[in-house]
């Protein structure tokens, strides 16, 4: 029997338009109606998840930044797992020498060292994302997209590592040369420390301590509830969702998925542009996986 459910959210509980369907959120007040803990787990910072969240009414704990924090329903933040400074140099020394544009999530929010470049990888991202749309609309999507999301833009993050306040938790880098070459260079990373590289789309790596995953962060949850992971359900599309697919008992890859993420997961949902959490959900429940 289901107790806990935990949804990553791009290419899984959100739609192309970046927003959460009528049928994902009846599904998830459904499934906390009958007492089901569900929560998101996501790749995102707490800043950038929320507002998705909020739009659609749904308060729950939030997993983010692929399991370096973990927040309850009311916004507290319950553990953080951060990468060292020293460590964080050597990374950023190595995606410099390669000439990839990174972001630096930390405890203090999402920080870029440029705008354009942040737009201009979230655009791409879009283009890959929904059929028919045009490099240029995809550009208009994602400045007026990321104008809603709080971020901190920062001349050299050289300055941010000097503040002993500020924590980094995750690392992402971009390229519009893909997985090919993102791979060997996300192999290297790995060599700097005890790292966990992965990724949530063909287009970036995502750098955590090795103890940062969504498998790990959504097991800590399920623990503090006193459930099995064997009443867990876990949905995702992408390999940061692997490590939490591959440990709960009903696990469900997106139609959309990866066919890598696919082999791991128990079963297949409809894609997230066709509500495929929520039919996931809904399933789950009625057939008593």
């Amino acid at each position: 029997m289901i107790k806990m459910i935990a949804s990553d959210m791009d290419g899984t509980m959100l739609s192309s338009h970046l927003s959460i369907s009528e049928k994902n959120k009846e599904a998830v007040l459904y499934a906390q109606s009958q007492g089901i803990e569900f929560m998101v787990a996501t790749g995102r910072a707490y800043s950038e998840a929320k507002p998705a969240l909020d739009e659609a009414g749904i308060k729950c704990p939030m997993i983010t930044g692929n399991g370096a924090q973990g927040f309850d329903a009311e916004g507290n933040e319950i553990f953080n797992i951060g990468i060292d400074k020293q460590t964080t140099r050597n990374i950023m020394n190595l995606l410099r020498e390669n000439e990839l544009y990174f972001e630096l999530m930390t405890t203090d929010g999402v920080y870029a060292e440029s705008q354009p470049k942040r737009i201009e990888n979230f655009a791409t991202l879009l283009a890959n994302q929904v059929p028919h749309l045009t490099y240029k609309m995809a550009i208009a999507m994602a400045s007026t997209h990321l104008n809603m999301l709080p971020v901190n833009y920062i001349s050299s993050y050289d300055l941010l590592l000097e503040d002993d306040s500020i924590e980094v938790l995750k690392i992402i880098s971009f390229s519009d040369k893909g997985a090919d070459f993102l791979q060997p260079i996300g192999e290297k990373v790995e060599q700097l420390g005890k790292l966990y590289v992965t990724s949530s789309f063909p287009n970036n790596i995502e750098i955590n301590h090795e103890e940062a995953q969504k498998g790990n962060a959504v097991k800590r949850m399920a623990e503090e509830r006193g459930i099995s992971l064997e009443d867990v359900m876990t949905i995702g599309d992408n390999y940061n969702d692997v490590s939490m697919l591959s440990i709960a008992g009903v696990s469900f890859a997106m139609g959309n998925a990866e066919d890598g993420v696919k082999k791991i997961a128990k079963y297949e949902a409809d894609t997230n542009i066709n509500d495929g959490v929520g039919k996931a959900i809904f399933r789950a429940i009625e057939e008593n996986l």
